[in-house]
Parts: structure tokens; sequence; C-alpha cells
């Protein structure tokens, strides 16, 4: 079955994973995993793979792993087809009824003040950067059609990891996110971290500006270095021949300018599988910040949500350890007639309280798009 078939087949529950080299489908469930021990789930689910070649586990580890379980699924059935793009640009879009409710939580001026309480709080307890988020609530009259959007989500973004995934309890995690935590082939291991942003504009003369005033900003490039450095002293112990460009680059979604640099190495040990190094990487800087305990903390205070699988990870890996992570990002959990969706923005101590507002909106963009909805 190709791309587009799998994305008409696709339910919610089952797991759906499009990347610009090919697509995963899995439906079903043979096994379950999920455990808050993300060692332990590493351990679980290559053993459980080992007897079946032809298997794959598939699923996601939350922001918080002491808070909510990883969650892992061998499915029923599980096929590899090729990229959904270019022919998905083809496909008409679905339409999406819109929510009876829209919700900001917290509301934007609050947010702001969050903000600059999270710039005092970096000079005042010698932090690097948080990575603080706000959510906005959605309610439908009635279930929501994850199916009409994941099916947009795929047609509006042919590159970055497009992607669907059961969660505990009937829940489903939905997002199109454009950065790779870690991938695994063979000994050859690739993190691609996303930090400093910029939105997208129609006018392809104020879109080129923004670009370059990314690429100039003093504030964004410590963002990215902070997040790049993290990446690579946590790689180093597992890689030999760790090679990092002395620069970032830009890389456009549909939506947003981001700052990138492809951290590529080759691994000592044969045995470390994809979900053990995403497990070690996890929660990086670009989601979490730096110091971590002390960042996830301010996070717990600042933020009136709990995260769940926003900023967590979601990907496969298959029998001999192969495997791509994502960072979950630019996506929403839905439950029912309620959809939750995410965005954040990393907080440095040059940060601009009302820019870091106008960045969360920005990235609500490419799911607002996918349901059709302009807020």
């Amino acid at each position: 079955m190709d791309a587009a078939g799998t994305l008409e087949e696709y339910t919610p529950g089952d797991f759906y994973f499009a990347t610009s080299r090919h697509t995963i489908f899995g439906s079903g469930s043979r096994l379950t995993f999920a455990d808050t021990d993300v060692p332990a789930l590493s351990e679980a689910v290559p053993a459980a793979l080992a007897g079946s070649p032809g298997s794959l586990a598939v699923g996601v580890l939350p922001f918080d792993t002491a808070a909510a379980p990883g969650y892992l699924v061998v499915p029923e059935t599980a096929r590899v087809a090729g990229p959904a793009h270019p022919g998905a640009a083809d496909l008409p879009r679905m339409p999406v009824v819109g929510p009876d409710v829209v919700r900001a939580v917290p509301e934007p001026v609050a947010h702001v003040e969050a903000v600059a309480r999270a710039v005092r709080a970096l000079a005042d307890r010698g932090m690097r950067k948080v990575v603080l988020a706000r959510a906005l609530d959605l309610e439908f009259p009635g279930p929501v059609p994850v199916k009409a959007v994941l099916h947009n989500l795929v047609k509006d973004n042919p590159h970055g990891y497009t992607f669907a995934a059961a969660l505990p309890g009937g829940r489903s995690l939905i997002g199109a996110t454009p950065e790779l935590l870690l991938s695994r082939s063979g000994r050859r291991v690739v993190s691609h971290p996303h930090a400093g942003s910029a939105p997208r504009s129609a006018d392809p003369v104020t879109d080129r500006e923004n670009a370059e005033r990314l690429a100039s900003s003093r504030k964004d490039q410590v963002e990215h270095a902070i997040l790049t450095e993290a990446i690579v002293e946590t790689l180093r112990p597992f890689c030999r021949n760790l090679r990092v460009p002395g620069t970032p680059s830009l890389v456009a979604t549909p939506t947003v300018w981001h700052l990138s640099t492809m951290v590529t190495g080759e691994l000592v040990d044969p045995e470390v599988t994809a979900l053990h190094l995403a497990g070690v990487l996890h929660p990086t800087p670009a989601i979490c910040g730096s110091p971590t305990g002390d960042a996830r903390r301010l996070v717990g205070e600042l933020e009136p949500f709990d995260r769940g699988y926003y900023a967590g990870t979601v990907g496969w890996m298959d029998a001999h350890g192969d495997g791509e992570w994502a960072v979950s990002i630019r996506c929403a959990e839905v439950s029912g007639e309620r959809l939750r969706l995410y965005a954040g923005g990393g907080i440095v101590p040059a940060s601009d309280p009302k820019a870091e507002l106008d960045e969360t909106s920005a990235k609500f963009q490419t799911l607002l798009r996918a349901m059709g909805l302009e807020l």
C-alpha cells in the first residue's frame, strides 16, 4: 500500500509517522508497554521484538517521564510505505467543523507575565534557559475529526515528521514537528536539534527579512548553542566521529523559520538502540531548558497545566534497534470532543516577553491551519 493509502486507512488509535523518506503505519496492538521507568522500557521493548524480526514498536514518551508513562505498542500490523509527498500536495483538503469553544490557557497577558518572571528567575537562579508553553483548549460539537486534521497536516507539511499516536485512556496525539530528536540506522546516529525561531510571512520580502533577522539574532544564536552543546555532550559517550557544523542553518516550515544543526556520529556499541538513545537525550534544552532539573522545576512553577505528551518524543524502533524519534511539538492531545493545542518558546536572559507571546502564536498556526482556523 502506498502512503496515500495508509493515510486513507488511518483511524484514531492507529500509529502514523510520515517523513520525507518514508511513512510508517501501524494498527492494532499485539503488545503494549506503559512505564514511567524509561530505562526499563528501553530493555523490555527490544527483548519483545527480538523474536519477531519484522516487528516494530511505536509510541510516545511524555515530557516528564516521572509524571506520565512512556506508552509503546507493538502493532498487530505494521507497514512501511514511501513518502507521502509530493503526491500529498495534490490531495483535496478535508473539511473540519470548527469548535464551539476556544479558551487560552493561560490568557495571553498571563503568559507575557510568566515570561517576565522566567527572565528574572534565570538571573536569580543562575540558569541559562527555560522553555515556557501555553495552550489552547478547543471544544467541538462532536468527536474531534482526528483523521481529517491528520490528513490536512500531511498535505501541508512536506518536510519534518507528521504523526498520530495512541495515548493511554483512548486519547491521541497528533502533530507535525520539524525536529528530529534521534535516529539510528546501523551504527549511524543523527540528531537534528532546532532552537531559535521566527514567523513566516506570505510576503516574500518580509519572509526573507524574518529569516535574515533570525540568522543574525544574538539571542537566538545563544539559545541554539545551549541546545547543540547539550546534544553533543549527551551523545559523546555513545558515539565516535561526532560531526557538528560550526554554525546553524535556517530551516523553514510552512509557518515558522528555525535555526537548526545536524549532528551526526557513529555508535561505539552497536547494541545501543534508538529508544535507549532517545531516552538518554530527552528532555533536551529545546523543550525544557538548562540546567534540566532547574528548568523542569521552573516550568512546573510557571505553567498552569500538565504538559502530558506535549514536548515529549514520538517515534518507532525495529527489532535491530534502528528507529526514529521526533520531538513532539506543534501538536495537540485529543480526547473525545476536546483538543488541547500547545506551543512554547525558549526563554533566555535576552528574551522579550511580548515577542515570546508572538512566537507561540506563530507556532499554533501549524495545527490551526490543519483545522481551517484563524485565531
